[in-house]
């Protein structure tokens, strides 16, 4: 009897019921909507994260640059043969390998780091910056100017004599082959050829970065020549979200000898056991390295601005205030309706009731009806949600997440040396770096189960103002509006 009931009564009202399950579908649209775009930021941050700590890593120590002389430090100097033995305007080429951005630290602080408590591995890396100059030099000495950067172009001087001569300045990375599973080069994916094996850590071996090797010309079997020293390159590598770390990445032994920074490293990316325990791992390290600065990916993602960030911030507030607001209006509204829906059903219940039917019973009948309409409004809103979350996939714009730099803060695989690591050296340290996120708006099955509740409440809701409207209700009603 109560399901014949429920049914007959919802196809003879059933445009009061479209009109309440619409008003529920569209709030449980806009949370199933909000809470994809927020998870989809989420993952955006992510993604940036891991372009800069590469996966894999929770924190890293790094050591703050020492200040600037008041003379602004040594400028790079590339000395040139052109007046000796061989002929003047000979071509001749010159390589400049320096550490990037911070200080250097002993190769044995990866052991302090990982005998900390709380850490569960520690890999070094170091960071260096290239600069090399191919020309044709008469008697002089050539200074590269201060804010030199990336590719060809009058970024030096020469004194003394004249020059015709072009300049390229890339990032190199020495990454510890033993660990592939930490440091930048984990953020990148091998695209062609392979990767470094565990074996190889004093290999003459090359992993390129795609665009670099796209803008070279490189490929797999190829070589790369830093400072007369030849690297075969074994793999291009993709970085997997923004930019790469760095343009060529070495076996962590050869970078060191190039820099003649033996037994020294620039970064410890460090793993920990718990991620939620970061803040008591941090001070394990720190005792563990006093003079170090350590760098949570929490404090990394505080330096994150752009529209990547207002369109998070936007979706923690306002969009979860909104959907707040609308859900709580969906309710009261399908409430009312129901309400006032009984109000004109007083012959029908009264009649009921002076047929035998309890208060009871009449009031279950409502409810009934009522949270099937809000069901009904879920899987509505469900459809709605799952199709804007949809839209917003295929046709959302992208998102601009600008990495501004920290005081002493990991940037980077260089440190100091800008987000990411660019080219530049010390030029860079207060640099920004930007990188284009793709938005998504994933849903996951909790927000599913989350409209299901939210259409079962909503149904609650609605008969419960109409359920106490009909318990109001006595047979002499139903005689009152018959005469």
């Amino acid at each position: 009897m109560f399901f014949t009931y429920l049914r007959r009564e919802l196809r003879r009202r059933r445009k009061s019921a479209l009109v309440v399950a619409s008003g529920l579908a569209l709030g449980i649209a806009l949370v199933i909507v909000v809470n994809a775009v927020s998870t989809g930021m989420g993952r955006a941050q992510e993604q940036v994260l891991e372009s800069l700590y590469g996966l894999g890593t929770d924190m890293t120590v790094t050591k703050a640059p020492e200040p600037p002389s008041e003379t602004g430090g040594e400028r790079p100097r590339f000395r040139f043969d052109a007046g000796g033995d061989g002929e003047d305007g000979e071509r001749q080429s010159s390589d400049r390998v320096m550490v990037q951005g911070l200080q250097t630290l002993d190769a044995a602080t990866v052991s302090s780091v990982a005998k900390a408590d709380g850490v569960a591995d520690a890999v070094g890396g170091l960071s260096l910056n290239v600069v090399k100059v191919d020309g044709e030099f008469s008697r002089g000495q050539f200074q590269q100017r201060p804010d030199a950067g990336r590719g060809g172009g009058s970024d030096g001087e020469v004194t003394g004599g004249g020059a015709d001569f072009s300049i390229d300045s890339f990032t190199v990375y020495g990454t510890d082959v033993a660990h592939p599973g930490m440091g930048p080069l984990s953020s990148s994916e091998i695209t062609d050829g392979r990767g470094f094996e565990t074996s190889e850590t004093s290999e003459k071996m090359a992993v390129v970065d795609s665009a670099y090797a796209q803008e070279k010309k490189l490929t797999t079997g190829d070589t790369v020549t830093v400072s007369d020293t030849k690297f075969e390159i074994v793999g291009v590598a993709t970085a997997t979200s923004g930019e790469a770390a760095a343009n060529v990445y070495l076996p962590l032994a050869q970078a060191q000898a190039l820099a003649d920074a033996k037994d020294k490293i620039t970064t410890v990316y460090v793993q920990a056991n718990d991620t939620q325990q970061l803040g008591a791992v941090e001070s394990a390290v720190l005792k563990a390295v006093p003079d170090a600065t350590v760098t949570t990916s929490e404090d990394l993602a505080d330096t994150v601005s752009g529209s990547l960030s207002t369109a998070s911030g936007l979706a923690e507030t306002v969009g979860r205030w909104l959907s707040v607001v609308v859900l709580t209006a969906a309710f009261l509204v399908a409430g009312l309706l129901t309400s006032s829906a009984v109000a004109r059903r007083v012959r029908e219940f009264g009649t009921l009731k002076a047929l035998g039917w309890r208060s009871r019973r009449v009031t279950g009948q409502v409810v009934g009806e009522a949270v099937v309409t809000g069901l009904a409004g879920g899987a509505m809103g469900i459809g709605l949600g799952l199709a804007g979350a949809w839209a917003v996939t295929a046709f959302g714009p992208s998102l601009s997440a600008e990495l501004g730099a920290s005081d002493g803060g990991m940037r980077g695989p260089g440190g100091g040396g800008g987000m990411g690591g660019g080219p530049g050296g010390a030029a860079q340290e207060t640099a920004a770096r930007t990188l284009d996120v793709v938005l998504s708006a994933p849903v996951s099955l909790s927000v599913i189960v989350l409209a299901v509740g939210l259409a079962v409440a909503g149904g609650l809701v609605a008969g419960a103002f109409g359920g106490w409207r009909a318990s109001r209700l006595r047979p002499a009603d139903a005689l009152s509006r018959v005469a």
